[in-house]
């Protein structure tokens, strides 16, 4: 009987996640779940010695068991994490019982010295670099993404020393420190970024410039509850709306906050030179053009403005 739809699905992402990269680079194969603690504290050593050995071939491969359980059953993954060095489409080595930095590069130097792994296909050592790049970007942006700002931190700076040049990377942490609450460190990361005329103007950069502008605006939760009931009972006075609504956002409460820019916008768009319609704008840059929030919010401000 073949594969069912669901199942050819899960056979083809493994094979453009895992067996293609594996035909020249040595893949890190890394059995993992959400709800499993030992996963969560194996993942930084995997992340970080994938990322020092990016250059000799390396990469690391994820896989969700409890969202590829077609694939986990492939393997008979009967308990995680479990972690397979795969090459040329094939497990070679089982990683799972290195737990340190130490005990996992002593594996893949001798996994290294055995197998013809190459840094990329065709020896192009520099495609290879770019594609472990890219996948470490995407990965610090779901670890972001998931609510992991620490752990975030740590994927982009392994991708800046790899490429301290790479704009996403630079942007991405930038935004991690922002929701750790670093902001000082996130300051005077954006001002080092500023000296570099490769980095200094690129989009990804100016938007993550806006989100440290806007997180400049925090304060705690008893002073943001005082703007808050200020600015709903005194809804005409537009200097205690902004003020709640810059404060909202740097907390996090960026529906409270939108709502009550678009609420200005549609009461007095020309107050103060258009200053609720600039905060939105600033807001939808710090937050990214193409998310789905700010797409919903653009489309309220065109409502607002156009009809």
């Amino acid at each position: 009987m073949g594969l069912n739809l669901e199942e050819q699905k899960a056979v083809d992402r493994f094979r453009q996640t895992v067996v293609e990269p594996s035909m020249s680079s040595l893949v890190i194969l890394d059995f993992w779940a959400e709800w499993c603690g030992p996963c969560k504290a194996l993942t930084p050593v995997l992340e970080k010695v994938a990322a020092e050995y990016a250059d000799k071939g390396v990469i690391l491969a994820k896989v969700n068991v409890d969202e590829e359980k077609f694939i986990a059953a492939q393997f008979q993954v009967k308990s995680i994490p479990t972690v397979y060095a795969m090459f040329q489409g094939q497990p070679v080595a089982d990683l799972t019982n290195a737990r340190t930095e130490s005990q996992l590069k002593q594996m893949l130097d001798q996994i290294l010295g055995q197998l013809p792994v190459q840094p990329g296909a065709g020896g192009d050592a520099a495609a290879a670099q770019q594609l472990d790049i890219e996948q470490f970007i995407a990965m610090g942006e779901d670890v972001l993404s998931g609510g992991d700002a620490e752990r975030a931190a740590g994927i982009f700076a392994q991708v800046i020393d790899m490429a301290p040049d790479n704009a996403p990377a630079q942007a991405g942490l930038l935004r991690a420190l922002i929701a750790a609450g670093h902001l000082a460190e996130a300051k005077a990361a954006l001002k080092a970024i500023k000296q570099n005329p490769a980095l200094a103007d690129d989009p990804a950069i100016i938007a993550a410039a806006s989100a440290i502008e806007l997180a400049d605006n925090q304060v705690d939760d008893s002073e943001l509850s005082a703007l808050r009931a200020d600015a709903q009972a005194n809804p005409e006075d537009m200097d205690k709306q902004l003020a709640f609504a810059e404060a909202a956002f740097a907390a996090g409460a960026r529906d409270e906050a939108a709502d009550t820019l678009l609420a200005m916008v549609e009461r007095d768009r020309e107050w103060n030179d258009s200053a609720a319609r600039a905060k939105l704008l600033q807001i939808f840059e710090a937050v990214g053009l193409e998310d789905e929030w700010v797409v919903t919010m653009r489309r309220r401000l065109s409502k607002i403005l156009f009809g």
